[in-house]
């Protein structure tokens, strides 16, 4: 396979049954339609695709972005890039003196923004500073591959049946909740981000694979059971899919660029050393298709 860029491009597939492409001499500013449209089919198949060697500016980037699809601007403006309002600031290194965004994002495992009504499509990550020491990754569950090898019992269990989500218990306290109580601080949550149901298994719009929707970060129950039950089949669900062997785990260098398909990946950030600087841009991108 061979897109139509300005340069000869090396594709590295994944081992049968593995997720993960890795394009290599691919410089996002200059792909035609048909290209994008490529990359894109690449992420749907394969899930994850690692494009190597981008040095892109803020501006590059969310034209990458924007070619895509539309991209979020996420709810809480306080994970805001001060400048571009649909960059996702993941740093604990001030600039000009002052915080942005926010640090030790998503060190749980769950899919971005599962607790919304509309949930994001594609996930872009793009590093500006990784640590120097010990490993910076990203952890990955295929939830396609984890629905399919799921006991049949489980699946029953989950079959037709709607899951609740909750991003409350993630929120990051801001400057401005100082004095307030902790039943403020999320009442306040809720109000602009209640509690959502979607299908505990949802069948992808490309692909037509069914695939496990929930999270042990944001899935908080199952509809219409009781919460003793619930929470007894989610831990059960959850001790299975979180096994070492259904993880992958995606090591970062400088200049690459991580795009995944939001339904059908639960992802989880490495721990870096709190005095070790990290800094990363999110984009995410709603990609004009249902989300199941």
């Amino acid at each position: 396979m061979h897109l139509n860029t300005n340069n000869v491009m090396e594709i590295n597939y994944p081992n049968k049954g593995q997720i993960g492409v890795e394009l290599i001499d691919c410089d996002v500013r200059v792909l035609d339609p048909n290209s994008l449209q490529q990359i894109l089919g690449l992420v749907y198949k394969y899930k994850l695709v690692v494009l190597r060697g981008q040095s892109l500016s803020k501006d590059d980037y969310l034209e990458f972005a924007r070619q895509l699809g539309t991209p979020q601007i996420y709810p809480n403006p306080n994970y805001h890039h001060p400048d571009y309002s649909e960059i996702f600031v993941s740093s604990n290194v001030p600039e000009k003196g002052k915080k942005i965004g926010v640090a030790g994002a998503g060190s749980y495992w769950h899919t971005d923004c599962q607790f919304l009504e509309k949930p994001l499509s594609l996930t872009l990550v793009l590093p500006q500073i990784l640590p120097t020491t010990g490993e910076r990754a990203t952890l990955f569950i295929d939830m396609a591959q984890a629905y399919y090898s799921l006991p049949e019992h489980l699946k029953l269990a989950l079959d037709g049946v709607d899951a609740i989500h909750e991003g409350k218990w993630h929120y990051k306290v801001q400057a401005h909740d100082i004095d307030k109580s902790i039943f403020q601080i999320l009442q306040e949550f809720v109000s602009w981000a209640p509690s959502v149901r979607h299908p505990a298994i949802i069948q992808h719009p490309v692909t037509q694979e069914k695939a496990l929707y929930i999270s042990s970060g944001f899935t908080t129950g199952i509809e219409n059971l009781s919460y003793e039950d619930s929470r007894a089949l989610l831990v059960e669900v959850f001790e299975f899919i979180e096994r070492p062997e259904n993880i992958h785990k995606q090591l970062w260098c400088e200049e690459d660029l991580l795009i995944w398909d939001n339904r059908a990946l639960l992802h989880k950030a490495l721990k870096s050393h709190s005095n070790e600087k990290s800094v990363s841009y999110r984009i995410g991108v709603f990609d004009r298709l249902p989300f199941y």
